[in-house]
């Protein structure tokens, strides 16, 4: 299996993971948790060793989609019980590894800098232990958000074809590439009704991105609109197992598969 993280001196504090994937949407509802965890399993049906991280502070809600009771969580590490690699427990169905968030709690979505900082670092460290590491964000760009998606190689922004979704993922690619220019921001647009469709939604945060940021971030894909999604949510089981031949499973596969090819 091979290791996709740069080596790095034993001693060096590192500070951005190229094997860790960011997923992050200007505002709620478009499935961003969903599709995190769904990339999360095709990734480890690719064969990657992988982590899905809910850093979506205060609001967590990967162990709710998956019908699981985590018996450590981000809580825990945050309390100094635990530290954060042992936080991660396996999810055999999936095949992939999981830290989940503590839905509701104040105190983590209120995080100081300094422990924000070392969430950060702690993450990017542990981040050596696999081939993958996918971050379901917080919805925004408020300050965790922002602290948490700076360590990801990659940040996936996901949009559908609402104008306040569109609006708001515009705003977040905004401050995203202004803080860090050199930020590798890729477009996924999910419950797309066609191809095409898609196409023209990616068509429109396109030009405006160009037009006011002189910034082309690429297209990560387009997952098509699905019944099957809903299906799977409501019976708190990813798609890839519920129905691995779902339009919109393909879609999510085909994402995995081109996610770390060169651009």
């Amino acid at each position: 299996m091979t290791d996709l993280s740069p080596a790095l001196p034993t001693n060096a504090i590192p500070l951005r993971g190229y094997n860790v994937v960011a997923v992050a949407s200007g505002k709620g509802g478009v499935g961003k948790t969903w599709l995190s965890i769904t990339l999360s399993h095709a990734l480890a049906r690719l064969g990657r060793r992988t982590l899905l991280f809910d850093g979506d502070l205060g609001l967590a809600n990967v162990d709710i989609q998956l019908g699981l009771m985590p018996r450590n969580d981000l809580g825990a590490v945050m309390d100094g019980t635990l530290p954060l690699a042992a936080a991660a427990e396996r999810f055999a169905e999936g095949g992939f590894d999981i830290i989940a968030g503590r839905s509701g709690s104040g105190s983590l979505a209120n995080l100081t800098p300094a422990r924000l900082g070392e969430l950060r670092r702690d993450l990017v460290e542990v981040a050596r232990s696999y081939d993958a590491v996918v971050v379901d964000l917080g919805a925004g760009v408020d300050r965790t958000v922002r602290h948490l998606a700076g360590p990801a190689g990659i940040t996936l922004v996901v949009t559908n074809d609402e104008p306040t979704s569109l609006t708001d993922a515009y705003a977040f690619i905004k401050v995203t590439h202004a803080a860090s220019p050199n930020a590798d921001l890729r477009v996924v647009v999910n419950m797309a009704s066609s191809v095409r469709e898609g196409e023209r939604t990616y068509g429109t945060i396109l030009k405006a991105c160009q037009n006011f940021l002189k910034f082309s971030p690429p297209l990560a894909g387009i997952i098509r609109r699905d019944p099957r999604v809903r299906d799977a949510i409501r019976n708190q089981s990813p798609l890839l197992l519920r129905s691995p031949g779902a339009d919109a499973a393909g879609d999510v596969e085909a994402v995995a598969r081109r996610l770390f090819a060169p651009q």
